[in-house]
């Protein structure tokens, strides 16, 4: 019925050659003084940011549980009721 035909693509060989590195020995150069302080305000306003997200989150928790209590103890007076 069909003819198949292969066509022989040209294939290119690549060379790679991987460099292992130790852990941390990434040839950077350590940090100025300057940037040190960017890097410690940055942290600082990153645990405020952080702090003040697991209080919201703390706060909204606590809500819900005074929800829930109150809802349980409707159900608690009317099982008394019955």
């Amino acid at each position: 019925m069909f003819s198949r035909r292969v066509l022989a693509l040209p294939t290119k060989r690549i060379s790679l050659r991987m460099y292992s590195s130790s852990e941390g020995a990434t040839g950077a150069t350590r940090p100025s003084s300057s940037s040190d302080a960017f890097t410690k305000r940055e942290k600082a306003q990153e645990d405020l940011y952080v702090k003040k997200h697991e209080a919201d989150q703390l706060a909204k928790l606590k809500a819900d549980l005074e929800k829930h209590k109150k809802e349980l103890e409707e159900l608690e007076k009317q099982i008394n009721k019955a």
